[in-house]
């Protein structure tokens, strides 16, 4: 069976490929992060160009950035104040990031981005009572200074290629010393900043197929729905065991990657 969508023609059986691994990664991406690491995948897998690739990723995955975002702001898990702040280092540093993803190979930031994911999944391993509970010291101008440069540097990357972002923006917040929801709902709302803005800019320079962008959206929507009403009932023990699961396998995945085993 084939459906014949905007001129384009999906088989049934693609079509379910990409429904599911959209609800995988919103899922996924909701709790931990790291959602880009099954859709984009996908995508590839779908026969997409890397350039509609990333395009059509971002696409679908901005509406599981808001479906996620609004479920922590309604749960009382994320700290405007400090984001009001923050958010235009993230839309300044995602403008920058897809910029340089039109002109530069994403494989020149591979070693780069598994070395740090490496030093994350350690650093959470071995510190037992990060983000288990509070400690976040307020809005002085040292956290904030240390929050900005943080969401300037993952906006980067995020509107660059995407894997792995909300994983590090929750070690980040962590580190600062919210707990590890609190975390994931700062984590989130930055994630649709940048999401949004790599979303509006790729519109513009024509790199999104919409039949695939559409098709992941729908589910990556459904997936971030229940994902993140989980993690906010399960609290800061099951993101951070989540959190972890998520962080090896990408570390996998893109060590695999860059020795051209798979």
């Amino acid at each position: 069976m084939e459906f014949q969508l905007f001129h384009t023609t999906l088989s049934a059986s693609l079509l379910l490929f990409i429904m599911a691994g959209g609800f995988l990664a919103g899922f996924v991406d909701s709790i931990a992060g790291g959602g880009g690491l099954i859709s984009l995948p996908v995508l590839l897998a779908a026969g997409l160009p890397p350039h509609l690739a990333i395009g059509t990723n971002k696409f679908s995955a901005t509406f599981g950035a808001v479906m996620s975002a609004w479920q922590f702001w309604r749960a009382g898990k994320v700290d405007m104040g400090l984001l009001k702040r923050i958010l235009p280092g993230t839309f300044v540093g995602a403008v920058l990031g897809c910029l340089v993803m039109l002109y530069l190979p994403s494989e020149w930031l591979q070693p780069i981005i598994i070395v740090a994911l490496i030093a994350a999944a350690a650093f959470v391993f071995t510190q037992r009572q990060l983000g288990a509970v509070s400690t976040y010291s307020g809005n002085t101008r040292g956290n904030v200074l240390a929050a900005l440069v943080m969401a300037l540097a993952i906006g980067f990357y995020d509107g660059f290629i995407g894997p792995g972002t909300g994983t590090f923006l929750i070690v980040g917040f962590a580190t600062l010393g919210f707990d590890f929801v609190t975390a994931a709902g700062n984590a989130k709302i930055l994630n649709l900043m940048s999401n949004v803005t790599s979303f509006v800019l790729l519109i513009w320079w024509g790199q999104i197929l919409y039949v695939y962008g559409i098709a992941m959206a729908v589910c990556i929507f459904t997936g971030a729905f229940f994902g993140s009403r989980l993690a906010i009932r399960r609290g800061t023990g099951f993101v951070r065991l989540v959190m972890l699961a998520v962080t090896i396998v990408l570390i996998g995945k893109l060590g695999l990657s860059y020795f051209g085993i798979m």
